[in-house]
């Protein structure tokens, strides 16, 4: 492989890579400048100063892809030193790359990953863009671990706890877009439908951005973090970028694919688009179908803390669990309070907590941001192993309501379902972080966005009550995290019962209750067919920051009851809607919004596919 290094007047660096399996050109733009960081930054302490410097120049010397927004601009398409495309060959990338949100970089970005000849097709850029993407991560994973490494001494606790946060989502990018190289890997072939993967590979394209996102949130408690956040920032951006570009060329071609394949007078039988009629997926054994429809479930393991089963804690019996699991494990944890936090990882798939009752089998712990947590990383039980199951468990974080985020269960993984289960903490209390989720039968208790992020969850059956927060605050009860207005995530909380704790009732009007705001400038919440009682406030949703994401949000209601349902005086912004009809609602049952019609039969849960 041979490299040149170019530096422009502009301050950006060029490092053209050259290869029998690759040739590219990977760019960051920074300014090290001593004049230019003092009036950017205005430091208000020389250890910032010190570490902001540092971090930049190690940057610059480490030349790998966290290539800044704005350098994509000062290439052309014909620019000096590339190769010109040929006006058929052009008029395919930029037709592809039109959809996107970010049409200038899609360009650039083939331009310079790719020979002008080979882009033949939509196909060939949505390759590239994808390639050219887990390149660019690969170079972004190096960066912050030298990040942490080089400036280990200097960095606080919650810094070095943020990094190894971002390593971590930076893993699972990886992860999730070689996932999504795999999806692919037959496209173009004769009987591949890209509609008929489109759901897992948006799943997955949006859960890879939603990981850049998390890393930098994990600087964003406190100013001394943020001086870190800023040297990451770009790169962070520039890779969330490259994923929108290559979702929105996914949901672009699967769209006008199933348009195309249900309108042809040829298209019998199921069209794209449709869930199967199979009641379970190809994927589940048969000996797993027979466990999960049986009246009791026969453990592979058991926990018990007085010593009377296979382990004592939660955690060894995780760890000696089967990694890639293709059969469903089950791991009994009897009654008794486990002061653990436990995570499932994500070589640890088709888990299944079984407890002995919501009430009785209760996992427990108390990190949080006050005491020096990142949200993320704050949670009493993390599951990111693929096809989690959890039935009868109490997931509790004690932190209180005066030490601020503080979650009870995190879940960054797909095929994720919970069933007669409790999470009990204040703010925080339930991360759906990514993927595909489904609750059912379950209690939520919190207080400020105590259940937020950016999964594709829907809640059902479920009990959904605010607490008494600290003097002053108010309680959301969502705050969803959707990002970019191509990513097919959000909260649907259906045939739910919203009301307030005991403590929480007889002072309720000291404490205004909202049922959501916009944590991300594209949230997206609905509220349909459940019982609002007169907790909620009469507007029914809050701003998160002035007119943020008021035009952008979408925030629906559909066939609620109870003194709070009424929707006679709701806000009035632009993104909020009413919905009247079947029609408008059914997109956010569980058969359509999470694919639930083949994978929720596998859990044995209780669930309603439709309205």
């Amino acid at each position: 492989m041979q490299k040149q290094l170019i530096i422009h007047k502009d301050n950006t660096i060029y490092l053209f890579i050259v290869s029998t399996t690759f040739s590219g050109l990977f760019f960051f733009h920074t300014d090290t400048s001593m004049e230019n960081m003092q009036s950017e930054n205005k430091p208000k302490s020389r250890r910032k100063f010190i570490l902001l410097s540092a971090l930049s120049s190690l940057l610059l010397v480490a030349v790998v892809s966290v290539a800044a927004v704005q350098s994509h601009k000062h290439a052309s398409i014909h620019g000096a030193g590339v190769a010109k495309y040929s006006v058929s060959h052009y008029s395919v990338v930029k037709s592809t790359c039109s959809v996107t949100l970010y049409p200038e970089l899609c360009i650039w970005t083939i331009q310079e990953a790719a020979p002008a000849a080979s882009m033949k097709s939509s196909r060939d850029v949505l390759i590239t863009a994808l390639n050219y993407t887990i390149y660019t991560v690969e170079r972004n994973y190096f960066t912050v671990k030298k990040v942490g490494s080089t400036r280990s001494k200097s960095l606080t606790a919650r810094e070095k706890g943020a990094l190894h946060d971002c390593l971590e989502v930076i893993d699972d990018t990886l992860e999730e877009l070689r996932d999504t190289e795999m999806e692919l890997k037959d496209y173009g072939y004769k009987n591949y439908t890209i509609a008929d993967h489109k759901e897992k590979i948006m799943s997955l394209l949006s859960a890879a951005q939603t990981n850049q996102e998390s890393c930098l949130d994990g600087f964003s408690h406190y100013n001394a973090d943020k001086v870190v956040r800023k040297v990451l920032l770009a790169g962070q951006k520039h890779v969330f970028k490259l994923v929108s570009n290559v979702l929105a060329i996914i949901k672009n071609l699967a769209d006008t694919e199933m348009a195309q394949l249900n309108s042809s007078p040829a298209a019998e039988g199921r069209r794209l688009g449709e869930e199967s009629s199979g009641e379970w997926p190809e994927w589940m054994s048969a000996g797993d179908r027979r466990l999960l429809q049986s009246s009791t479930v026969t453990p592979d393991v058991t926990v018990a803390a007085d010593g009377s089963g296979n382990f004592r804690t939660i955690a060894a019996a995780v760890a000696a669990a089967p990694e890639r699991s293709t059969r469903r494990y089950v791991i009994r944890i009897k009654a008794g309070v486990y002061r653990e936090n436990v995570e499932i990882s994500r070589r640890k798939t088709n888990l299944m907590f079984v407890g002995d009752g919501r009430s009785t089998t209760i996992i427990t712990g108390s990190r949080n941001v006050v005491d020096g947590s990142t949200t993320f990383n704050s949670a009493t039980v993390a599951v990111i192993g693929d096809g989690f199951l959890a039935r009868d468990i109490t997931f509790q974080n004690t932190a209180g309501p005066s030490k601020h985020q503080a979650v009870a269960l995190r879940v960054n993984a797909d095929l994720c379902a919970f069933y007669r289960c409790d999470m009990l903490a204040y703010q925080d209390t339930l991360y759906v972080h990514s993927l595909r989720q489904f609750y059912t039968g379950c209690l939520i208790a919190g207080t400020v966005d105590f259940i937020f992020g950016n999964a594709a969850a829907v809640l059902q059956n479920c009990d959904i009550h605010a607490r008494r927060p600290n003097s002053g605050q108010r309680n959301m009860v969502t705050a969803q995290g959707r990002d970019d207005p191509n990513q097919n995530t959000g909260i649907v909380i259906q045939k739910c019962r919203i009301g307030a704790t005991s403590d929480l009732r007889p002072v309720q009007s000291s404490f205004p209750t909202y049922l959501g705001r916009p944590w991300k400038e594209y949230s997206r919440t609905v509220v349909m067919q459940s019982e609002i009682s007169n907790v909620i406030n009469p507007a029914g949703w809050f701003m998160w920051d002035g007119n943020f994401a008021l035009n952008t949000l979408f925030y629906a209601e559909y066939q609620n009851t109870g003194a709070g349902a009424g929707t006679g005086s709701r806000v009035t912004w632009r993104g909020f809607r009413v919905l009247t009809s079947a029609s408008q609602a059914t997109p956010f049952t569980a058969g359509n919004f999470i694919g639930g019609g083949n994978w929720l039969s596998a859990t044995g849960f209780p669930f309603s596919l439709g309205l």
